[in-house]
């Protein structure tokens, strides 16, 4: 396989040198883009745009031909696995994803099986396309939603403050929760091994709402399921080591505990240093985030001082990933972003340059 151009993201990983500390962000392609809102005007829906995967690849592109990130995100979203299992997805305006049949009966849980993966083409298809868009030139990362986190959207319907309905659920019928964890296990496994194979040199799991839970229930209904799909996950392909990132929000609580879930790279929200991360984790893993998606409303100079910040938190070596605590917004102005990239990109040589002889 042809060697990537730009290869920052893998090597800082890998805790390997790097020239500059390498920067991608979560949601990087989205609202804020006028091309972006072009495109998804033109697919007709937000369900169109992700399931033509020549649009995918586009929307999945332009954020790439405005700046000089490190990486590339697939256009999808985490509840492809959901709707492929027939529980009806749709994005309304205002309001985004609903389920048309979401499971509140035990009846409509227990038959719920791994869905079969043809269902999911459109996002191998969309992977494929933008690898031979890419050339080589930055790494294509894949991603899923973790089994708890599609579970509260699966049972609630919808994103509802505490996921009231997946919490009584664990309290009361904690086996028929378990039972459908297992299977999105399963199913979230076979997806990022397909995005593997369709050409994804990352994969990434976002745990967007196990921060809601607290330790112990967190280590059972989360962690357990996480683990369980990391062991089953190809972590050489085509000559590749496939490095995995974990994110949990609000997880900084269980770093160490996350740390043997058999992820690369821990990705933190803005509630930690990453300081203190780095302290916690030592050498073990790389570091991902962590700058406040609300400062890209600053001034220019405040997004410069605080990307600094950000940099000297981490300090010297490498072993991180710049990103945003959380996605981008859809109010943040483009230029903002730019602003940030090359901001990482300059501000962080000193951090890396060798030490005088």
């Amino acid at each position: 396989m042809s060697q990537l151009k730009n290869n920052r993201l893998l090597k800082a990983i890998w805790r390997e040198p790097v020239d500059a500390t390498p920067i991608w962000i979560m949601r990087q392609a989205g609202r804020y883009l006028p091309e972006y809102r072009a495109t998804r005007e033109k697919a007709g829906s937000f369900t169109t745009l992700c399931k033509t995967p020549e649009l995918a690849c586009e929307v999945t592109m332009q954020p790439l031909r405005r700046y000089a990130l490190d990486a590339a995100i697939i256009f999808s979203d985490i509840l492809t696995i959901p709707d492929a299992m027939g529980l009806g997805l749709e994005f309304v305006e205002g309001k985004g994803p609903q389920f048309a049949r979401p499971l509140q009966r035990a009846a409509d849980i227990k038959k719920i099986v791994v869905p079969d993966l043809e269902k999911l083409s459109y996002v191998y298809d969309a992977i494929r396309l933008v690898r031979h868009e890419l050339d080589n030139s930055v790494p294509l990362i894949g991603f899923c939603g973790s089994p708890w986190t599609l579970a509260a959207y699966m049972i609630e319907g919808k994103a509802t403050p505490g996921f009231p309905l997946i919490q009584t659920m664990r309290e009361k019928e904690p086996q028929l929760l378990h039972n459908l964890l297992d299977i999105l296990a399963q199913s979230v496994c076979a997806h990022l091994n397909a995005q593997i194979e369709a050409g994804a040199e990352v994969v990434m799991l976002f745990d967007t709402w196990g921060g809601m839970l607290d330790t112990p229930n967190y280590e059972i209904f989360s962690l357990a399921y996480v683990k369980k799909i990391f062991a089953g996950l190809k972590r050489h392909y085509n000559d590749n080591k496939i490095p995995v990132i974990l994110f949990t929000k609000g997880g900084h609580r269980w770093l160490e505990t996350m740390m043997d879930s058999g992820c690369d790279t821990l990705g933190v929200d803005w509630e930690i240093s990453l300081k203190e991360a780095r302290a916690r984790v030592g050498s073990h893993l790389s570091l991902q985030g962590n700058m406040n998606p609300a400062r890209l409303l600053d001034s220019p100079l405040a997004i410069q001082n605080e990307v600094a910040r950000v940099l000297e938190s981490f300090g010297s070596g490498s072993g991180h990933v710049f990103n945003l605590g959380h996605g981008i917004t859809p109010d943040v102005p483009p230029e903002h972003v730019a602003i940030v990239v090359d901001a990482v990109h300059e501000l962080s040589k000193p951090y890396h340059a060798k030490p005088n002889r």
